[in-house]
């Protein structure tokens, strides 16, 4: 049976069924699982073809584990993930390889790397740790056993390349530029799924605040979505509530991504407010919808670009070096200040 016999079965194309075995993006999951079913019960295995790697074609591929929290099953229509994946494939086609994609269901995380690791589609792989822990990228790393890259987070005691923002660095320049801008009144807007780079963040925007004699109060710390780029019904109660209880509103909010702060713009225009002149939004990414919002939002600038091609370089030196010792990468970040922020007068020290 061919290939072409397989997308007859299920009513779709040659190339939806490419799609589907390599894992790209591009068909939905109904249609993909329909068509992996149907090779399975006829007895076909693309992997048969090329159970090795095909060493005149140069490859890496791209692994990403969806949840239903911060990478989601479309992560490539997400801004942020959308761009790393466009430096990625940027940067492969610049060093001579071409890139897979691989995209597997947290639920059936076991099953699937397993199948990932016995395919051996190409050289080496740059997965994406968004939002993987600890023991996940070590059972992944364990199970695949080629050139590993993890992308976009760092646990320094695994033995593994990790390319990662700095993050602590990033909200400590936000928190910086509050305080010196006069802000005493502060809010923090928080992501209610919590991974790796949210709580540097955090940690390091609280630094920030302390070192210039302030404080962000319990009353003052909100919990929203991280993936929604609409006002919030939940963001809007919980601003409720504060504002019943006789508190008003911080004269700035510092929110741990874009998503968030564009949400929260949204929500506290609705409530009546104006941005800035009644509260001023920091938010953490720069992801192109932050020139498209209005006001324009002042946010930390996180190098995509660079990340990228540093975990592409990396994954290919230790495939044609052999290099074995693993490397952890920090990329720094800067402060870029827009028209969703000012000064606050009123409350100077």
């Amino acid at each position: 049976m061919k290939m072409e016999d397989i997308a007859k079965l299920a009513g779709v194309s040659k190339s939806a069924v490419s799609f589907a075995f390599s894992g790209k993006p591009g068909i939905s999951p109904e249609t993909r699982e329909r068509i992996l079913q149907i090779a399975q019960e006829s007895g076909y295995l693309p992997r048969a073809k090329s159970p090795s790697i095909d060493h005149t074609v140069k490859s890496l591929t791209f692994l990403v584990i969806s949840n239903s929290g911060i990478v989601l099953e479309q992560f490539y229509q997400q801004p942020f993930f959308r761009e790393l994946i466009q430096f990625i494939e940027e940067r492969c086609r610049t060093k001579g390889y071409s890139l897979l994609f691989s995209s597997i269901d947290m639920e059936f995380l076991e099953r699937d790397i397993r199948m990932v690791a016995e395919e051996k589609k190409s050289n080496g792989v740059v997965l994406l740790g968004t939002n993987l822990n600890r023991e996940q990228i070590a059972d992944i790393a364990n199970k695949l056993q080629s050139p590993l890259v993890v992308l976009d987070t760092c646990f320094d005691t695994l033995p593994i390349h990790f390319v990662e923002i700095n993050n602590f660095m990033g909200a400590y320049q936000a928190g910086t530029h509050l305080c010196e801008i006069g802000h005493t009144d502060i809010g923090y807007i928080e992501s209610n799924v919590r991974i790796h780079n949210f709580e540097e963040r955090k940690r390091g925007f609280t630094s920030a605040i302390q070192e210039h004699g302030r404080e962000i109060l319990i009353t003052h710390r909100f919990s929203v979505a991280p993936t929604i780029l609409s006002s919030q019904d939940s963001l809007k109660a919980q601003l409720l509530a504060f504002l019943k209880e006789g508190h008003r509103l911080p004269t700035a909010l510092f929110c741990e991504c874009d998503y968030i702060a564009i949400s929260a713009m949204k929500t506290v225009q609705e409530l009546g407010y104006q941005i800035p002149d009644d509260v001023s939004i920091i938010g953490f990414d720069n992801i192109s919808e932050a020139v498209i919002i209005s006001p324009e939002l002042t946010t930390v600038h996180v190098e995509k670009q660079r990340m990228a091609y540093l975990a592409v370089d990396l994954l290919i030196e230790s495939i044609e070096l052999e290099q074995s010792a693993g490397t952890k990468i920090k990329v720094d970040t800067h402060f870029i200040e827009r028209l969703s922020s000012r000064a606050n007068y009123t409350s100077k020290d």
